[in-house]
Parts: structure tokens; C-alpha cells; sequence
């Protein structure tokens, strides 16, 4: 299984650099068989997508999830809509501050969790300015320089 450190299967860094995260959930999702045995492989890539209420449900949109080879005519879709499985509270609170406070819904890890059940970790954000943005580059730099220079004294 070609997993990262911490067992996730598909990680969207730049989320954390674009968007400012004020809550997280963690939501199942309503997968195929094939999708299923496509993620046990770790081949997936969250980057591009995001998630958006429909309704009264939550779905996770532009995922790319490959086939699976040895599903042959059974095989998925590999950009289709996928379902998020949460509780009607967590879907209204979601829905309410997309609707009214023009907060955006961003996946932020997919992963197995102790169970064998798929999982995503989604962040309930407000998009960054350039000008906070280039303020995380400076304290990466910064951090860096600071780690660097620990190093050598130590």
C-alpha cells in the first residue's frame, strides 16, 4: 500500500496555504467497490477538488480517484460526485455558513481510519489575502532560518 507517514492516502497542501482553516469534520464518504480497492492501492489526488451542498446533502466534487484495473467493465467514473456521509447538524452548520457567510468547504485529508473506513478530513475555511499569504511565507522562511540556526549552535 503506497500510503504517506501518517497513513493518509491523498493530502491537499496547498489548502492550508490558501485558505485560512476555522473548523474541521471528519465525513465518510459513499464510495464503489472499485474506489475503494483504487484508494487501498493509495492512488488518489484531492488537490483539485472541493466540496458543496446540494440540497440537503454534501458532496465532494472534482476528486480524482483512477480506476481500478482489475474491475474491468465494473469500474467507476474517476471525477464523479461522491457523497459525505455526516450527522444533519454538521450538513446544516456546513450548509448555513456557505450560504451565509461565504465560508468555503475544503477537503483537507483522505485516509483509512482504524476501522478500514474511508474518511475525509474536510475544513470549514475563509479564503486568504495575497498580503496573508506572503505573512505565511515570511514565518516559513522565518522558521526555517530559526531551525537552521538552532542547529548550528546545538
Amino acid at each position: 500500500m503506497a500510503k504517506g507517514k501518517d497513513g493518509a492516502i491523498a493530502i491537499n497542501r496547498r489548502a492550508r496555504f490558501d485558505y485560512e482553516i476555522e473548523d474541521t469534520f471528519e465525513a465518510g464518504l459513499q464510495l464503489l467497490g472499485s474506489e475503494v480497492k483504487s484508494l487501498r492501492n493509495g492512488r488518489a489526488n484531492i488537490a483539485e477538488s472541493y466540496v458543496g451542498p446540494e440540497g440537503d446533502e454534501i458532496f465532494l466534487i472534482n476528486a480524482d480517484i483512477p480506476p481500478y484495473e482489475g474491475a474491468n467493465r465494473f469500474n467507476h467514473e474517476p471525477r464523479r460526485k461522491r457523497k459525505l456521509l455526516l450527522n444533519r447538524k454538521e450538513i446544516s452548520k456546513l450548509a448555513g455558513a456557505v450560504a451565509q457567510d461565504g465560508r468555503t468547504i475544503i477537503p483537507l485529508r483522505l485516509y483509512f481510519n482504524d476501522r478500514g473506513l474511508a474518511k475525509l478530513l474536510i475544513g470549514l475555511a475563509k479564503g486568504k489575502k495575497t498580503i496573508d499569504k506572503r505573512e505565511t511565507i515570511k514565518r516559513r522562511d522565518w522558521d526555517r532560518q530559526k531551525s537552521r540556526l538552532m542547529k548550528d549552535y546545538g
